[in-house]
């Protein structure tokens, strides 16, 4: 499956909706980090629908760009919702609360609608 990562903003402007698709590469990076760099001048704190769909992780190069996005804008993002459909995708979100000040909340694909409220609250 080819990797895909496609960013939305949704209509409030602050909130992000990223949809991740195969395994994340570094060159992903390209396409999201441009928006969010926006966004966080824009609004100076942003929240984040993050939703994977047959999503399998990471390679090296993504993992580092990951770390070191996280680290410069560890206190521009308030809230991070997590969408999927497995077990370990649950886990990806509690892990992920332990690198930002944002609140973190994992919804299930079948609570989209959640997802979006929570996150625009």
């Amino acid at each position: 499956m080819k990797t895909t990562a496609h960013v939305d903003e949704i209509a409030h402007g602050r909130v992000l909706e990223v949809n991740l698709h195969g395994k994340l590469a570094q060159r992903d990076f390209d396409q999201v980090v441009p928006e969010t760099e926006r966004l966080i001048e824009r609004f100076g704190k942003i929240r984040i629908l993050v939703t994977l769909h047959d999503f399998e992780g990471w390679d090296l190069g993504a993992v580092w760009e990951e770390i070191k996005w996280e680290a410069k804008h560890f206190y521009h993002v308030e809230r991070i919702a997590i969408v999927g459909d497995s077990r370990w995708h649950r886990r990806m979100a509690s892990l992920c609360g332990s690198f930002t000040t944002a609140r973190v909340r994992y919804f299930h694909l079948d609570s989209l609608d959640q997802a979006y409220q929570w996150v625009d609250a």
